[in-house]
């Protein structure tokens, strides 16, 4: 039995066990019963989630939002999508631990799931030592398990279906979100993506600059070590840049997305587990298996860990968001259908052709 350890235990966040759950509760704790412009949490069905991996020292307030947000009251399983950090990947790859472990305690792999996405021949499988080395899914372990035992008993925590997501293009995008449609369509399954935001600064690359608040996304500059751009201030520009990508993932376009991010260059590094799971839920709305209750992504956090004012400054931004997923009912369905063919048998054969045109 293959147990993923968590390596990033003792220096991204605490190994001690007390310690860490303490720090969980008290971010959760922190977070609003009623959130503004959404209402008490968690909201009924939200089942997706995106939240940020950096330390907790930095990222564990901003994540407490989507958790808290987080709806795991019919879990029987969660999905796991986390961008390949160290690792090229040019598509995705599953675990092949059959456990994870935290300092809070182990998590089953749903080895059994894990089997079925690979048999599609679209999965590749991570070693175990690209397994530990990434932090994109552990970081989002200890949550995990906090907010399953909070509902669940100890011998039975929903297991795990831990995704790594390489460097998808859109076309494969909207492959594996057709692959994962019928998990996300099931109420039991939850989603969890796991991804920071902008990565500002020359560190990493990126010191892309908005010089106007009324300039298009595509119109800004790339800022050298000796500009100093005051309006609007950098970080100012950084938040709009984010604003920008945020719009675009709570549109559910997909495509709206990824034209987001070749105009910007925002440095979202879960840019494609994000549009994965935007792409799975476009296909449930186009088989029309969402009901009105349904939403797409909604922001409820955003925070950096610092304001550049520089550009020797540096920064990387958090955001959290949840969906609400809820499909029709299938009884309703059912009985809907019993109905119409009840209504075709007293109807004759004009009626018969006219349902069948409909479906």
């Amino acid at each position: 039995m293959a147990k993923r350890r968590c390596t990033h235990a003792g220096s991204w966040y605490s190994a001690h066990g007390a310690t860490l759950s303490k720090e969980l509760d008290t971010w959760l704790d922190q977070v609003p019963d009623n959130i503004q412009d959404v209402g008490k949490v968690p909201q009924p069905s939200a089942r997706a989630i995106i939240a940020p991996h950096a330390g907790y020292a930095y990222s564990g307030p901003a994540a407490a939002w989507a958790y808290k947000s987080l709806d795991v009251s019919k879990a029987k399983r969660v999905f796991l999508l986390g961008p390949s950090h160290h690792f090229y990947l040019p598509d995705c790859a599953l675990s092949q631990c059959t456990q994870y472990n935290t300092p809070l305690g182990d998590l089953l792999v749903d080895t059994q799931t894990v089997a079925e996405l690979h048999k599609t021949g679209k999965f590749g499988k991570m070693s175990k030592s690209v397994d530990e080395d990434e932090h994109s899914l552990e970081m989002h372990l200890p949550y995990i398990f906090k907010v399953l035992f909070k509902h669940f008993p100890p011998n039975e925590l929903p297991p795990l279906v831990p995704i790594l997501v390489g460097n998808t293009n859109p076309a494969k995008e909207r492959e594996y979100g057709d692959i994962l449609a019928p998990y996300l369509e099931d109420e039991s399954n939850i989603f969890i993506v796991s991804s920071d935001f902008c990565h500002w600064g020359l560190r990493f690359n990126y010191t892309y600059y908005l010089p106007a608040t009324n300039s298009a996304p595509s119109e800004g500059i790339n800022l050298r070590s000796r500009d100093k751009p005051t309006r609007p201030t950098i970080h100012d520009s950084i938040e709009r840049i984010d604003r920008l990508a945020i719009n675009a993932i709570e549109s559910g376009s997909h495509d709206t997305f990824i034209n987001n991010l070749q105009g910007t260059g925002n440095t979202v590094c879960g840019r494609h587990p994000i549009g994965i799971v935007m792409c799975a839920l476009e296909n449930l709305k186009r088989a029309l298996k969402l009901n009105s209750l349904t939403t797409d992504f909604k922001f409820i956090r955003y925070e950096r860990s610092s304001l550049c004012m520089v550009v020797s400054d540096s920064s990387v931004s958090y955001a959290s968001a949840f969906a609400r997923v809820e499909c029709e009912d299938v009884a309703a369905q059912f009985e809907d259908d019993i109905g119409a063919q009840q209504q075709v048998s007293e109807g004759g054969e004009n009626r018969t052709s006219t349902v069948g045109q409909a479906s």
